[in-house]
């Protein structure tokens, strides 16, 4: 069985980007708090408000897309079946 990338990128990629907006704004809703303080460090320009949390979507988007990329295309190098010599 062979993976698509662009599948595997796009499911992964709006998965990842919605759970940082959703992380985001139930922080924001609840108060605040240091949870999601660590992003900061990875995505640059990133808070804890409306504006962060769309940031937050589009950098999750990206590295989720990028991640189910490489997973889909290393799962295919590594699953290669070997075809059988013709007789």
């Amino acid at each position: 069985m062979k993976l698509s990338k662009k599948a595997l990128g796009l499911s992964l990629g709006i998965l990842w980007g919605l759970s940082v907006f959703i992380a985001t704004i139930y922080i924001l809703l609840k108060g605040g708090g240091n949870t999601m303080v660590l992003i900061q460090q990875f995505y640059w320009g990133y808070n804890i408000s409306i504006g962060g949390a769309f940031l937050g979507l589009i950098y999750g988007f990206i590295d989720g897309f990028i991640g189910g990329w490489l997973i889909a295309l290393l799962y295919n190098a590594f699953t290669k079946k070997k075809e059988k010599p013709v007789e």
